[in-house]
């Protein structure tokens, strides 16, 4: 089969001939249908040799959906053909965290060298993809893999990342929003969906600021050194109630920072490596600062729900699996309006 692969620290990936997997006991054999393109990624491919933690060469795409093609021994309450996608975070399955659902915070995961597909275990971006457990798999429906399957990681980490913050967004409440790209696109409507708080949108460009208006933020703002004065502005100099920043870099924390109100809660979900300072004096009163991780898989279900009521859709743009370098290429480059997604069977 044919999947893309990086293979070589600082090398760009490539598509390459690999062996088609079997199920071992236990495990799913999919037929990928879709497969979502991430930042993540490209961080990932932006680590030096000596700080990389995966073997290589690695099979990319951690955002997986597909048709059922083969089952290992022991496999049971999947059929055949049925059209699925994979939860990511995969976990140990027996802790209480992943007893709660909540593999993504799994006690034992990197004790027992269980990584997600993608990011350690062979990703999505292939022809067939193995999923080592049934529970880890949602089914579809009706649902369009293709757009679907960035609500597997652009959805429901958003989605985990909002609803801790939903008891602050009541009405006449402010939410900001940090970066609408494929996440935080997502974040716009899962705040309008969601909640009653006025949402507002900052970015660098006036083309991710349009998409922004498209889904529904009711205000957007230029992502410069003056946006948390325009935020402040905008709420009669109190600040935002949550702030969602989906870039994580130093210049936009600082902002969501300053966007924050007294009793705010500043979420950074982007890894580009900013800290935001926590002491008395450093934030407005009792402000909560989270780095949340993905989310878990009852709440992944949820998400599905919302996408079946019509709640929320993903801005995609497909690419062929021979097109996937020049997706990783735009979107590093930040030519990609929503979120990629491969199509290696289409």
């Amino acid at each position: 089969m044919r999947a893309l692969q990086y293979r070589e620290i600082g090398a760009a990936p490539e598509v390459v001939e690999v062996p088609t997997p079997e199920p071992r006991p236990g495990e799913v054999l999919l037929k990928v249908t879709a497969a979502g393109v991430c930042h993540s990624d490209i961080a990932v491919m932006s680590w030096p040799a000596d700080a990389f933690p995966y073997a290589l060469p690695l099979t990319l795409g951690h955002e997986g959906a597909g048709t059922v093609a083969a089952l290992g021994d022991g496999v049971h309450g999947i059929e055949i053909g049925e059209s699925v996608a994979v939860y990511g975070p995969w976990g140990c399955g027996r802790c209480a965290k992943c007893a709660a659902g909540k593999e993504n915070y799994c006690q034992r995961a990197a004790e027992l060298g269980i990584n997600p597909p993608g990011l350690g275990a062979p990703g999505a971006i292939a022809e067939y993809l193995i999923v080592d457990d049934a529970r880890h798999l949602v089914p579809l429906g009706d649902l369009d893999p293709v757009q679907t399957v960035p609500l597997t990681d652009a959805g429901l980490t958003p989605y985990h990342a909002i609803k801790g913050s939903l008891p602050k967004l009541v009405p006449g409440s402010t939410a900001v929003v940090i970066g609408t790209g494929g996440l935080g696109h997502v974040a716009v409507q899962l705040l309008r969906a969601l909640t009653t708080a006025r949402v507002v949108a900052l970015d660098v460009s006036e083309e991710k600021l349009a998409l922004a208006r498209r889904v529904g933020a009711h205000e957007t703002v230029l992502s410069d050194a003056a946006a948390a004065g325009k935020v402040k502005e905008l709420t009669g100099g109190i600040g935002a109630q949550a702030v969602f920043d989906f870039v994580g870099a130093a210049p936009t924390v600082a902002t969501a920072g300053e966007c924050a109100a007294v009793e705010a809660d500043v979420v950074i979900v982007g890894i580009g490596g900013g800290t935001l300072p926590v002491g008395f004096g450093a934030l407005p009163f009792e402000v909560s600062v989270k780095a949340p991780y993905w989310g878990s898989r009852d709440e992944l279900v949820e998400v599905f729900d919302l996408a079946s009521a019509g709640l929320v859709d993903v801005h995609v743009e497909r690419f062929s699996l021979d097109e996937a370098p020049e997706a990783y290429e735009r979107l590093h480059a930040g030519t990609i309006d929503g979120r990629a997604v491969i199509v290696p069977n289409g």
